[in-house]
């Protein structure tokens, strides 16, 4: 990223200072690709959280502190003891022989817990290993580094497992349950995209070596709870989709020139407004208009401006509140406004719209004779 771009996020960032990326805003990326906004905002380091609360859209929650603490003393339990429990569950998952395993504890470096440190030596051993030097089979939170738009991102992952001869495992604990097999499809989605930048992030470190793509798998491991109890279990998941979809999307963010040209010379989001004063709330949902958005439901599980760009759908009458599955029935319709216009036959449907007009009309009138024998006011469309 050359330093014109730099200098054109530096001023849509405005004054606060600039945010770092982690393995959860990574992961947002890979969850709405289509969303500018979401990758203005990420590129240009800004505040996404101080920026929806300012222009009044704070959402009313986040990561739960109980389910923090849970993941926690998960973790800890899976790992005491020499991590006598991670052992039997990556033994029985990954087949790892009795005499090759060791373990490397990567959270800090003589008592030095800083990232740079840290990294270093991460990338000594773990080079060391995929080179068949290394006498590790376990590394306990190691540190990664990826350059995203030319800034660099620490990440810690859980832990990566090294199987002797083949290839390194991501391993992500998780405290959600796996019961009878399966787990809630959308933890585990959120968990295998968080692992896919520590994939990323991996294969760019042993790629300084020499060390291709394949030394790291794309088949993750996690380990959760089995069933009711606190006994953990591994399971498999295949992040092929997610990893293809992250690197694009971090491919983007190097494009993100591309994106800037477009937008008004003039535009940031800087919460500081003239002489200093707090920036009036309705002048900053003004410039954030002015980036094209993407909103999907599904966006209140990951993103902080998820209220805003709902709202701004709304007024829009944007069909992308109703959720994709709406959206894939109706296409060719862009608003809801289209929609009920065909419904009730207020608008003559082009070609390409008769058959879901057809479809829409049907439906509006099985629902008026619904509600008419129901009893219920207001039965017509």
């Amino acid at each position: 990223m050359n330093a014109a771009v730099d200098a054109r996020l530096d001023v849509l960032r405005g004054s606060a200072p600039r945010l770092t990326y982690s393995a959860r805003s990574l992961a947002a990326l890979e969850n709405n690709p289509r969303c500018t906004l979401r990758a203005v905002l990420d590129a240009s380091g800004s505040n996404k959280n101080d920026i929806a609360k300012h222009a009044g859209y704070e959402l009313p929650f986040g990561q739960s502190p109980f389910a923090i603490t849970r993941g926690d003393s998960f973790e800890a339990m899976v790992k005491a003891n020499g991590c006598a429990e991670l052992l039997r569950v990556l033994r029985e998952i990954l087949q790892l022989p009795l005499p090759e395993v060791g373990y490397q504890d990567l959270n800090d470096v003589g008592g030095d817990g800083r990232p740079e440190i840290r990294h270093a030596r991460t990338k000594q051993l773990l080079v060391r290993a995929a080179q068949g030097l290394g006498d590790g089979t376990l590394y306990d939170h190691p540190m990664l580094l990826l350059r995203v738009g030319g800034h660099a991102a620490f990440l810690e992952p859980d832990l990566v497992a090294f199987r002797v001869g083949d290839r390194f495992h991501v391993v992500e604990i998780k405290s959600f349950p796996i019961i009878d097999t399966r787990a809630d499809p959308a933890k585990v989605r959120a968990a295998t995209t968080q692992a896919c930048a520590y994939i990323i992030a991996l294969r760019a470190m042993l790629a300084e070596a020499g060390i291709g793509p394949e030394a790291v798998s794309e088949t993750i491991v996690l380990v959760a709870p089995k069933d009711f109890t606190n006994r953990p279990t591994a399971a498999f998941v295949d992040a092929r989709k997610q990893v293809s979809t992250l690197t694009r999307q971090l491919a983007r963010i190097e494009r993100i020139g591309d994106l800037l040209a477009v937008l008004p010379d003039d535009l940031t989001f800087d919460l500081v407004g003239e002489a200093g004063a707090p920036r009036p709330a309705s002048e900053l949902v003004e410039a954030l208009d002015q980036v094209p958005a993407a909103y999907r439901p599904d966006c209140l599980n990951h993103c902080e401006m998820a209220f805003y760009c709902r709202a701004r759908a709304r007024d829009g009458g944007s069909l992308d509140v109703l959720g994709p599955v709406v959206r894939e029935q109706l296409g060719g319709i862009d608003t809801v406004t289209m929609a009920l216009g065909l419904a009730r036959g207020e608008l003559q449907p082009n070609d390409e719209q008769v058959e879901i007009a057809a479809s829409l009309r049907h439906a509006a009138r099985l629902r008026a004779e619904l509600r008419s024998t129901l009893g219920t006011p207001g039965a017509t469309t």
